[in-house]
């Protein structure tokens, strides 16, 4: 973890104005900040903050009222997911996505087949190119697996996974869609403190790859320790950002989290 401010010049995704208000509530008020690239950024604040509306905004599955999304300087405000996630900004959900009757290399593979060039054609008449890319695919996938920690595991069900193991698979198949960008959604709900660890150490990696992570989190111990940067809510408003050791510092902050254990992160 670093304690550094993001870059605006730098920044790889940029909220400006973000309103959305549903029928007659203010979800999310005027919210502007910038996601810089390279970083580990946090977005915390009590329930009820505006986290989770912020993120379906984001990944295109709520219309904002007012304001933009920019990623990569270019405008994604009312895109479809499917197409936000093809730019390069991808989203992990709270409930794991994977495919419990299939093996941890088959959900990693059918993941990689939708980043596949070859089509349907060449898949369907075995041109050479479709087993080049095939041959190519399963290196992959044996190459993010073994990433993920999950090698061992590798001929085994999703289903007969420990739940950890299944939120970090999860983060593997959206992973393998080669994100810029990518969307944690609580990733630690859940998890014991060894699986945090391990899931802590595995964000960490992904970092240290060039892949941006912006997460949604209730685990102020895992926000404070792995985030370069972390962006404060409160009932839709943002009210602080700035590294760990200025939010622990903020008065502001610590009345939004008056009796969560803010101040003992």
């Amino acid at each position: 973890m670093t304690d550094h401010a993001p870059a605006k010049q730098d920044a790889l995704l940029s909220i400006k104005g973000l309103t959305l208000k549903i029928s007659g509530l203010t979800a999310l008020d005027k919210v502007t900040f910038d996601i810089p690239s390279h970083c580990v950024v946090s977005l915390i604040g009590p329930n009820g903050a505006g986290k989770t509306t912020a993120f379906n905004v984001i990944s295109g599955y709520m219309l904002p009222t007012e304001g933009d999304v920019e990623f990569r300087g270019q405008s994604i405000a009312g895109k479809k997911p499917e197409d936000i996630a093809r730019l390069g900004l991808v989203r992990s959900f709270q409930r794991t996505s994977v495919f419990n009757d299939s093996t941890v290399f088959n959900n990693i593979l059918t993941a990689l087949h939708m980043r596949g060039s070859c089509g349907l054609l060449g898949s369907l008449m075995r041109l050479p190119s479709f087993f080049r890319e095939e041959k190519q695919l399963h290196h992959y996938a044996d190459e993010l697996i073994e990433f993920l920690g999950l090698g061992h595991r590798k001929s085994t069900t999703a289903a007969n996974l420990a739940y950890g193991e299944q939120r970090v698979l999860g983060v593997g198949i959206a992973l393998a869609a080669q994100p810029k960008l990518l969307l944690l959604d609580e990733p630690a709900a859940g998890l014991n403190p060894s699986e945090t660890d391990k899931f802590k150490d595995m964000i960490r990696r992904v970092a240290k790859t060039g892949v941006t992570v912006l997460l949604v989190e209730h685990d102020m111990q895992m926000v404070m320790s792995i985030s370069d940067h972390i962006i404060v809510l409160n009932q839709g408003c943002l009210i602080a950002e700035g590294s760990p050791t200025e939010i622990q510092q903020n008065p502001e902050v610590i009345r939004a989290y008056l009796g969560t254990g803010l101040r003992h992160a």
